[in-house]
């Protein structure tokens, strides 16, 4: 089971959960003297930015909205030149902004693929209708994701985000099955 590929990193951070928005990068450090600025991608498509005409920018809660009049790429970063800003000294000032787009903006998902924040608060059974607790975080791994499932009482269960153990997601519903595997409980 794939989930959130398409966005690597917390996507719906408490600090500027200013609605349905999902980040997709930050501004770490300018780039040059005439204004642009270099961003760390948070999303695991890179060239997802070529296809957006304009950003919202959010420190502190504040959100700034900028046009985008150029995209390029330096080894693991997107350099932005934004509308307005055209010196290093304005760019200067964007250090440390998280960049986020409105939820229906995000690419589209594969099958069996999930956004984080659909995720969290998703209650999980088992097989045999056991409630097992909610999805309250995940961990991404090199071989496949691990949802935490806290229960109302207890330790934590970790559940890999694999076909084996993972039977049916109902976003709507906010409900997931699975099928515990030998000796997850005792992890």
């Amino acid at each position: 089971m794939a989930i959130v590929m398409r966005f690597l990193q917390w996507i719906l951070r408490e600090e500027y959960a200013l609605g349905d928005f999902f980040e997709i990068g930050k501004i770490v450090n300018t780039q040059g003297i005439k204004g642009e600025v270099r961003i760390l991608p948070t999303t695991d498509d890179p060239s997802r930015f070529d296809l957006l005409s304009e950003i919202t920018a959010v420190k502190n809660g504040v959100k700034s909205i900028f046009k985008i009049t150029n995209v390029r790429y330096q080894k693991q970063f997107v350099i932005l030149k934004l509308d307005g800003i055209d010196s290093i000294n304005d760019a200067e000032k964007l250090k440390e902004h998280v960049i986020i787009i409105p939820k229906d903006q995000a690419l589209p998902l594969n099958k069996d693929e999930y956004y984080l924040s659909d995720l969290l608060g998703v209650e999980v059974f088992t097989e045999e209708g056991e409630a097992l607790g909610a999805v309250v975080d995940v961990l991404f791994t090199g071989a496949n994701d691990v949802y935490i499932v806290r229960p109302k009482e207890g330790k934590d269960l970790l559940v890999p985000a694999i076909k084996n153990c993972i039977l049916d997601v109902d976003i709507a519903a906010k409900r997931m099955t699975v099928k515990l595997l030998e000796g997850l409980r005792e992890l």
